[in-house]
């Protein structure tokens, strides 16, 4: 006979069962995020990938793990959570792809307060979306519930990835030489960088609601910040395959500029001319609102463009077609010149 004071997990506010629902939800969407080199399903302690190194010359594994700040408060809020996984793909991925890497894998790690396990399947389906975008596998994750930590709606998640470059193939300062040109790529909205300030500015200081419908955007708030972010990996790749690519940036935290500069080479400069391009309606109407300088909105955000690929001149009008017949916008945004002391990126106009 049971006693009716004793603890139990489920008391203390972990639900072991709730967590094998939510498992049992989302395999069929784990499903479309495979690659032929996966051993297995989802359930065991550890994911296997076959790697086939004799299709590499002197094969290198690079890894990168990301999360998505504080994006997720606003799909929290909205209580929609079916696209916040493709972001937090997109950060980890393009990541990869900058070293000229083609991503082969991801895992992830969900914590929340609760598991609700059609919240965790939605989760974890634009996860799987994110993977089939970026041409690599899902192979595993773990969800932990912490209540007491978290709130029963709260959650959190990060991923890892794994993917894989011949050594004599990296891609980085080492190949930018001073005339490349500049290819620009244009993202999606935000991305995933640079919620704190969007939050404060049009949440905290103007006051806007999620659900109210702003005309200069053409959707609600919401709306608009939970747009995913652009996945550019299986165009990166591509690119790599048609011209002579040197070098990509993904633009992420730091803005446009900040990020050029780590794969620039000493003694090599780029000018970025804004001119080239129109940013979206919802990066002035964070400054706008905001009062908020403009190098600070371009050290916080993407401004427009989320990847960025150096090649040399002769090979820019073939880059750009490559790009837009993949459905990228994309433009010449600037150019590399000769100058002195640690690269430095300038943007004008």
């Amino acid at each position: 006979m049971s006693d009716p004071d004793a603890v139990t997990y489920a008391a203390a506010g972990v639900n072991i069962e709730a967590g094998d629902r939510a498992v049992e939800l989302m395999k069929a969407s784990v499903r479309k995020a495979s690659r032929p080199e996966v051993v297995g399903g989802l359930g065991g302690f550890a994911g296997l990938f076959r790697f086939d190194a004799a299709r590499y010359r002197q094969p290198l594994l690079a890894t990168s793990t990301d999360g998505v700040g504080t994006k997720v408060a606003v799909a929290q809020a909205m209580d929609k959570h079916d696209t916040i996984g493709i972001d937090l793909v997109g950060m980890v991925v393009d990541d990869l792809v900058v070293c000229g890497a083609e991503p082969l894998f991801m895992t992830d790690y969900i914590a929340c307060g609760k598991v609700v396990p059609e919240r965790i399947a939605a989760i974890v389906s634009g996860i799987a979306e994110g993977c089939r975008q970026a041409g690599c596998a899902l192979i595993g994750g773990e969800t932990a519930e912490h209540p007491g930590l978290l709130d029963v709606d709260e959650y959190d998640l990060a991923g890892a990835g794994t993917g894989v470059v011949d050594e004599d193939a990296v891609l980085g300062a080492h190949r930018v030489r001073n005339d490349d040109v500049v290819i620009a790529m244009a993202s999606s909205g935000l991305h995933s960088n640079g919620y704190s300030l969007a939050r404060h500015v049009l949440l905290s200081r103007a006051g806007l609601a999620l659900d109210a419908h702003v005309d200069d955007l053409g959707r609600t708030l919401g709306e608009e910040l939970l747009v995913p972010t652009r996945i550019y990996s299986l165009d990166c790749l591509a690119l790599i395959n048609a011209v002579d690519v040197h070098a990509f940036s993904h633009v992420t935290g730091g803005g446009l500029a900040a990020n050029l500069d780590r794969v620039l080479p000493v003694g090599v400069d780029i000018e970025i001319d804004r001119t080239t391009w129109a940013a979206a309606p919802i990066f002035a109407l964070i400054q706008h609102l905001g009062d908020v300088a403009t190098p600070e909105l371009e050290r916080t955000l993407n401004m427009g463009v989320g990847m960025v690929a150096l090649v040399a001149a002769a090979d820019a009008d073939r880059a750009l077609e490559v790009l837009r017949g993949r459905g990228v916008t994309a433009w010449v945004a600037g150019r590399a010149h000769a100058g002195e002391g640690p690269g430095h990126t300038t943007l004008v106009g």
